[in-house]
């Protein structure tokens, strides 16, 4: 059986296998606005899944600009969206 862990996005708790790319966590739990452009406010989610497009960029545990489809989740893990 895969360990579930548990990590927190924008204040909200999400559950996910350990293992998967935060990312991937966040789109399986049908959340698919990871943050928001500066100029118009646009929603971005995923794009690349692979680190190249930069699209992903949230804030973990303090630190910004990570790249969300290359980190995994960790158990307790802070995420916000980078701004």
């Amino acid at each position: 059986m895969t360990e579930r862990i548990t990590f927190t996005f924008n204040d909200k708790e999400f559950t996910c296998e350990s293992g998967q790319s935060i990312a991937a966590a966040l789109i399986a739990a049908d959340n698919r606005e990871l943050r928001k452009t500066r100029f118009g406010n646009e929603p971005r989610s995923i794009f690349c899944g692979i680190g190249i497009c930069f699209d992903c960029v949230v804030e973990i545990d303090g630190v910004a600009n990570q790249r969300s489809c290359l980190v995994e989740a960790k158990q307790g893990m802070k995420v916000v969206s980078a701004t």
